[in-house]
């Protein structure tokens, strides 16, 4: 694998256009274990739930730690790597999460499931604004679709973790999460791989990637710009919450769903959440990033109003589309805000990424309340308007034209 992904550098920095398609394999591979192994988090919840009787209040806990964890952290690590570079930082992230998740599987009580879940959001804290600069580095200028490469994995890994609960660790119990440390041990593997060519490419160092894009935007308008994505990203990801934490319950509670049964459900969403992935950077850097945004956000809508009143059928239909349209905006809001500031690449993922993860977590802790106070199915009749904020898209500065094919 180092000479492959050797070879890989070796085109990249020949030539501008040249996408090293194998790091971006290599990453992504690692995007999928990472993020499987964090869904696990989220799969289990029922089985945590019943097992040290938990409230949907403190359901909703759990992931504020873990997502708060790593929203506070990602921004630091982005800023501090900008300046000085920590390639074989990827693998020291990934052995966070493993200790997390063997601790997970041991948990004697609520407190310590909480340390858990914060050992995991702190290597998600490393592994994400780090490999998210990986990706850029390999892009030869296809920032859009060097991240939806690097995102497929991740949700593809997330779309795994409730088929694998339902499969092992729903008959086998708590202590049967250890089993998927060896995931986090193949990971490491790849991840000290890719730190190799990390350290030996030559913009590493500089956390550049391909061409840039210059505006002529004052910093005014590029923090309005900001700001603007940062509240699109709270519309996705309170609605992403209500979806990862509380729709296995929603489907048990109207539809009388077995727990196997609502992840599978949970399964088709997630997986459709992958395949919209693939599909926002690409078309971004085609036609820009700007259009995919809002079909995205504001274009997801008239699904979101509709799914509280659907039938089991429908439900599952609504949710497949619902996963495909809002999933293609993160990667076209990346690599726009990474193009309003250029040349802090690490510190502009961080900011991102841990916002997305601080408003899950968020979300995830106020719907938990929410349902504890109202119903389950009220949540989902208030989130239904979140897609509304795609509205200020048009707010939004047009960057760059559409590519001439």
């Amino acid at each position: 694998m180092q000479n492959s992904l050797s070879t890989s550098a070796n085109a990249a920095a020949s030539s501008e256009q040249g996408t090293a398609f194998r790091v971006l394999g290599a990453i992504s591979f690692s995007h999928l274990l990472n993020d499987m192994i964090q869904s696990l988090i989220l799969a289990i919840y029922p089985i945590l739930k019943g097992g040290f009787n938990l409230s949907f209040a403190q359901i909703g806990l759990i992931t504020l730690t873990y997502q708060i964890t790593a929203s506070l952290l990602q921004p630091l690590v982005g800023l501090y790597t900008d300046k000085k570079p920590q390639p074989y930082s990827l693998p020291v992230g990934m052995g966070f999460t493993l200790c997390g998740l063997l601790l997970l599987s041991v948990a004697p009580n609520f407190g310590t499931l909480l340390v858990a879940a914060a050992l995991v959001g702190t290597g998600s804290s490393i592994f994400h604004p780090e490999s998210s600069r990986v990706a850029r580095m390999a892009s030869g200028g296809r920032h859009g679709l060097a991240q939806s490469l690097f995102q497929v994995g991740g949700n593809l890994g997330s779309s795994l973790g409730p088929l694998l609960a339902a499969a092992i660790i729903v008959p086998f119990g708590q202590p049967s999460i250890a089993w998927f440390s060896l995931a986090a041990l193949v990971a490491i593997a790849v991840l000290v791989k890719v730190g190799g060519w990390y350290k030996a490419h030559h913009l590493g160092a500089r956390g550049k990637g391909g061409r840039k894009v210059i505006h002529h935007l004052t910093n005014k308008q590029v923090s309005f710009s900001i700001g603007i994505l940062l509240l699109l990203i709270f519309s996705k990801y309170f609605y992403m919450a209500s979806i990862g934490s509380y729709f296995t319950f929603y489907l048990m509670h109207k539809f009388n769903l077995t727990v196997q049964g609502a992840q599978v459900h949970l399964f088709v969403f997630l997986f459709a959440v992958a395949a919209g992935t693939v599909i926002g950077g690409p078309v971004g850097d085609r036609i820009g990033r700007k259009y995919v945004i809002w079909a995205s956000i504001l274009g997801v809508a008239p699904f979101t109003l509709i799914l509280p009143y659907a039938n089991l059928f429908w439900t599952g239909v609504l949710t497949a589309i619902i996963g495909v349209i809002l999933a293609s905006a993160f990667s076209a809001i990346l690599v726009y805000a990474q193009e309003l500031i250029p040349g802090k690449v690490g510190m502009v993922s961080g900011l991102f990424f841990g916002f997305a993860f601080g408003m899950g977590g968020i979300g995830a802790a106020v719907l938990g309340m929410l349902a504890d106070r109202t119903s389950i199915e009220f949540v989902y009749q208030v989130c239904a308007f979140l897609p509304l904020i795609g509205l200020l898209t048009a707010f939004l500065p047009n960057l760059e034209q559409p590519a001439k094919q």
